[in-house]
C-alpha cells in the first residue's frame, strides 16, 4: 500500500510557484473571494450528489430492490483490507 499520499504528483515547490502565479494574476485582495466562490460551488456539487444518491436509494426501496448488498460488500472489503494489512505487517512499499 502507498503510505504517503501525493496530491496529483505535484511537489511543494510546484505548489508554491502555482500559488505565486495565482497571487500575481488575481491579486491578494481577490483570493478570499475566489476561495469562497469555489467553496460554495463544491458544497453545491456535494449537496446535489447526496440528493441524487438519496433519490436512487428511495426509488430502489420503493420498487422492492434490495439495497443491503452495498453494506455487505463494504463489510467484506473492510475484512479483506484488514487481513491484507495484517498479512503485510511491517512490509511497506515506497515509491
Amino acid at each position: 500500500m502507498i503510505q504517503s499520499a501525493t496530491f496529483l504528483f505535484i511537489s511543494g515547490a510546484e505548489i508554491a510557484v502555482i500559488l505565486f502565479v495565482v497571487i500575481m494574476v488575481f491579486g491578494a485582495d481577490k483570493l478570499p473571494e475566489i476561495a469562497r466562490g469555489l467553496g460554495k460551488g463544491m458544497r453545491t456539487l456535494k449537496d446535489a450528489t447526496n440528493d441524487i444518491k438519496h433519490e436512487i436509494t428511495k426509488t430502489a426501496e420503493k420498487n422492492g430492490i434490495d439495497t443491503s448488498i452495498k453494506d455487505d460488500v463494504s463489510k467484506e472489503l473492510n475484512k479483506v483490507k484488514d487481513n491484507l494489512d495484517d498479512f503485510t505487517g511491517s512490509v511497506k512499499r515506497k515509491f
